[in-house]
């Protein structure tokens, strides 16, 4: 239920427009592991993030996230993250982006449109198969940003932890 409540606190920060908290120029490191908990991993900053151990097994949240971003996500913006000509490549912006900007994109929706350009990403923040997941998916993006995890079914993952079962089933409960 911490991890819920935390991932809705974001949603509502999101969307009450404090999405963007913007990264200095001496940015965090938003990649390495500073710790975990629960089977979740984070930056120094709290920020979620994942984590490969040296025989290739990926976390579960990066293997969720793979699931996740197949079922909803990929229809426009490729699979494994590499784009489309309908959305772009998100393992790039996953790297970059900060997570509150990204978690803004993806509650509220963002349109660009004029001479250059008509982009168009709808809001998901009503779609629990997005939200109850949506950490899962950006770890994964960035997972894949940095090839820290191949393109295709991760072979190897971590066991789903009791607390992100119970999370999990609070979320679609």
């Amino acid at each position: 239920m911490r991890y819920f409540g935390m991932l809705m606190a974001v949603a509502v920060v999101s969307g009450a427009g404090h999405a963007g908290l913007a990264q200095s120029a001496d940015k965090p490191d938003n990649i390495s592991v500073a710790y975990s908990e629960d089977g979740r991993y984070f930056t120094e900053d709290d920020v979620p993030t994942y984590n490969v151990a040296d025989d290739g097994t990926i976390d579960w949240p990066s293997y969720s996230g793979f699931r996740r971003y197949h079922s909803e996500c990929h229809v426009c913006h490729g699979p494994e993250g590499e784009g489309s000509s309908y959305a772009p490549a998100l393992k790039n912006s996953a790297v970059d982006m900060d997570y509150y900007d990204f978690v803004d994109i993806v509650v509220n929706g963002r349109k660009k449109v004029n001479a250059a350009e008509n982009s168009v990403m709808p809001a998901f923040g009503e779609n629990p198969n997005v939200m109850c997941y949506l950490n899962d998916i950006y770890v994964y993006m960035k997972a894949r940003g940095m090839d820290a995890i191949p393109r295709g079914r991760p072979s190897a993952k971590e066991a789903k932890s009791d607390v992100i079962r119970e999370d999990e089933n609070a979320c679609l409960g």
